[in-house]
């Protein structure tokens, strides 16, 4: 299957300070492809560059260098008119605070309006009226319990799925869900989860998923990503990555996911390097903080290998470069 959308060697640096200030890579030197109806999990803790990709994909910021091609063409080349017409009529976001999604002096309403005036001008406020009030009783909202309320007056996961339904209206092809459940409570995130699903299901939309959470992450997508500094450390279908992880971070993280059978007790936490030096280590990232870490981790950078069928993974506890 061709797929959707495809990062090529996809890199942003940004430079902490103004003056004598230091490069940060963000995001160095990353490839991946998300195929059409697939979930894919951006996995990565604070400062792994899983959001820095979500807003590149949306071209809210300028690659350094690399390219994402969507449906083929690269978005870096596309004109501005081309991307407000036709980018965001494919691709959608749902970001991780439901409420800076909102004008609080407006009604919730006008994120429908939004999108009426830049999509479909021409359409009637009767045929406006009835497509709105479809979308939101397809994500489990009553229509007359939120329309011409203001952002205050609803909780959290009412407006998350307000803004589910407003994505509805455009049928996207690729939907990028940044943290979108990390600030609900744990019931409501299941909700928004299946929401998600049910969209992919009914729409065939292939959905980017980023977070730091792991459970969530193989709870909802078929394909992981997990991320560290900025770099990709092990990719492949969610089972076997979560199954067969083989990266030590990968091991680390899954290792960390509270069991309710033990009891834990804190140990205190291990401080990395400077932050400039974290970036500009010249091998994997994760080598000062990795327990089996070889002299070859600090000198040089691991490329991706797959060691299994859709399972890769950048480590040299795992032979060549």
């Amino acid at each position: 299957m061709k797929e959707l959308l495809k990062v090529e060697h996809l890199t942003k640096t940004f430079t902490s300070g103004l003056i004598g200030g230091f490069e940060i890579r963000a995001v160095d030197d990353v490839n991946f492809e998300i195929k059409p109806g697939e979930i894919v999990s951006l996995v990565g803790e604070s400062g792994s560059g899983k959001t820095t990709i979500g807003k590149l994909i949306l071209h809210l910021l300028t690659p350094t260098s690399g390219r994402i091609l969507f449906e083929g063409k690269d978005i870096m080349k596309l004109s501005k008119k081309e991307i407000k017409k036709n980018y965001y009529r494919k691709v959608q976001a749902v970001f991780q605070d439901p409420f800076a999604s909102f004008n609080p002096l407006h009604e919730v309403d006008r994120a429908f309006d939004l999108v009426f005036n830049s999509f479909f001008p021409d359409v009637s406020k009767g045929e406006r009226n009835d497509m709105i009030n479809q979308a939101l009783v397809q994500v489990g909202l009553n229509p007359s319990e939120v329309r011409g309320k203001y952002p205050h007056q609803l909780s959290g996961g009412q407006l998350q799925r307000v803004l589910i339904a407003r994505s509805l209206l455009l049928k996207p092809k690729l939907l990028i869900a940044d943290e979108a459940v990390s600030m609900l409570d744990a019931s409501t995130r299941i909700d928004i989860l299946n929401l998600l699903g049910d969209f992919r299901d009914k729409y065939g939309t292939a959905v980017l998923f980023i977070t730091h959470d792991l459970a969530l992450g193989y709870y909802i997508s078929d394909y992981t990503i997990i991320m560290y500094r900025g770099t990709i450390v092990e990719m492949g279908d969610t089972e076997k990555v979560f199954h067969n992880p083989l990266h030590p971070y990968t091991q680390m993280l899954l290792e960390s996911v509270p069991d309710l059978n033990v009891k834990w007790e804190f140990k205190g936490i291990e401080p990395e390097k400077e932050e400039g030096a974290v970036y500009s280590i010249q091998g994997c990232r994760y080598a000062p903080r990795c327990p089996r870490a070889k002299d070859v981790c600090f000198k040089v950078r691991p490329k991706l290998r797959e060691l299994e069928e859709n399972h890769w993974v950048a480590c040299h506890l795992y032979g060549g470069e």
